[in-house]
């Protein structure tokens, strides 16, 4: 990747792992409630792969989204807006953390069903080739669901049709609290799509530029009509599963480890400086980034709650 390149990048996970701390002391401070599940470690994947695609492609992910929704281009302000349920945010303040949309990102939503959104994502690649278009669909998905029915059936769609459709595992080794090794016969799971002849990947999930080459790859695949193609980034979340989460199924030490040896955000960061960008230039990133995090918190803390009448609107009454 350029310079200019990785500088957008370095800039798409500071944004993200910031939006995500704020997230995690709003819920702290019972500003947020529900289910609520942080993104913080896993930003070279989606950051990498949304660079990778261009406007008019299409996304969708599970519950631990709000990532995904920014490196997608929906506004700071707009999520946490949500997340907080008020009236401004991207579901009027009626879908909090799990569901959200955006129409004008092509951004279809985090899904709080185990591997449902998969069959969403065939579903766009679908629309994509019956309108004679070459833009893709990418459908984002955790280990954890990897093994779901329902993924292994839109396998089978998805290779029949040829959609294009790039599926990404975003292996973050523990599912909930269980263990990929104690959950999965199938360790690598970049094979998963071999009994349909889906070729895949495994990649360095906490190395941007790696994520952005084989993002690349599968995205020329896809455009060439060669069908689906299957991503398995390895990575890692520092936080629990969600916020109500100790983690207590993992070591600190092992955590610790991560954070030192494998941060993406720290990768980039050193990069860039050996490349001769000045300190200075990435302070004032930060210092941007803290800003629009700021003020996203403060114009959700002062946005109105939806008003009683938004109960009846958005659902089907049948006749």
């Amino acid at each position: 990747m350029s310079t200019e390149e990785l500088t957008r990048a370095y800039r798409g996970m500071v944004l993200i792992r910031r939006f995500e701390e704020r997230t995690g002391q709003l819920y702290g401070m019972g500003l947020i409630g529900g289910f609520c599940h942080l993104y913080i470690g896993q930003e070279a994947v989606v950051t990498g792969v949304q660079m990778a695609l261009k406007p008019g492609d299409k996304v969708v992910t599970s519950y631990r989204d709000h990532g995904h929704m920014l490196a997608a281009g929906m506004e700071a302000r707009g999520v946490m807006a949500e997340l907080t349920g008020r009236a401004t945010g991207y579901s009027r303040g009626k879908g909090g953390s799990m569901h959200m949309f955006s129409r004008k990102e092509n951004f279809y939503g985090g899904h709080g069903i185990v591997g449902a959104q998969v069959s969403i994502g065939i579903g766009l690649a679908f629309a994509n080739r019956y309108r004679g278009s070459d833009e893709v669909s990418v459908a984002y998905f955790g280990e954890g669901a990897s093994n779901q029915g329902q993924v292994f059936e839109s396998f089978n769609i998805a290779a029949l049709q040829k959609l294009p459709c790039i599926f990404v595992i975003e292996n973050n080794r523990y599912g909930m609290g269980t263990s990929v090794e104690r959950s999965s016969a199938s360790r690598d799971l970049f094979r998963n799509g071999e009994p349909w002849g889906i070729p895949g990947l495994q990649v360095d999930g906490m190395d941007v530029e790696a994520v952005h080459d084989a993002a690349r790859q599968a995205v020329a695949h896809c455009r060439a009509g060669g069908g689906p193609f299957l991503l398995e980034m390895t990575t890692y979340r520092y936080r629990g599963h969600s916020m109500s989460d100790p983690a207590k199924y993992r070591t600190r030490d092992e955590v610790d480890q991560m954070r030192r040896e494998k941060d993406a955000i720290e990768r980039v960061r050193h990069a860039l400086l050996g490349q001769g960008v000045e300190e200075q230039a990435l302070k004032t990133i930060d210092d941007e980034i803290k800003h629009i995090v700021a003020d996203a918190a403060a114009f959700a803390q002062s946005s109105p709650e939806p008003d009683p009448s938004e109960l009846w609107t958005d659902i089907l009454v049948e006749a």
